[in-house]
């Protein structure tokens, strides 16, 4: 009987000692997969910002060459009304680009 209680003993000793090593060898697996993957997302994020900046400076000075161009036959007033009307426009289109459809969001129909 005492044979038996330490082999019990020695086996759950054995078996809590195993489910450590693993967990700690999940964990530390777990951590090195998250940490690459959340390098490799924050350099994205970074591409994106500075796409964005890249962008908003490319639309000033595009905005800025249509407004010098239309102040060649309008008053300087009437082509910054221009401007910002041209301007306004894109912003609505870009925003109605951005926004999911309704049929989009529908699942696909079950045959028929």
């Amino acid at each position: 009987m005492d044979r038996t209680h330490s082999t019990q003993t020695l086996d759950n000793h054995l078996t809590e000692q195993v489910a450590r090593t693993v967990r700690a060898t999940l964990r530390e697996e777990l951590r090195t997969e998250l940490r690459a993957a959340s390098a490799n997302q924050r350099r994205r994020a970074t591409f994106y910002a500075a796409s964005g900046a890249a962008a908003l400076h490319c639309g000033a000075a595009l905005a800025l060459a249509i407004g010098l161009v239309l102040v060649l036959g309008l008053p300087a007033w009437g082509a910054a009304l221009v401007t910002a009307v041209l301007l306004a426009a894109a912003a609505l289109f870009l925003r109605g680009a951005a926004r999911p459809r309704a049929d989009a969001t529908l699942p696909p129909s079950q045959g028929g």
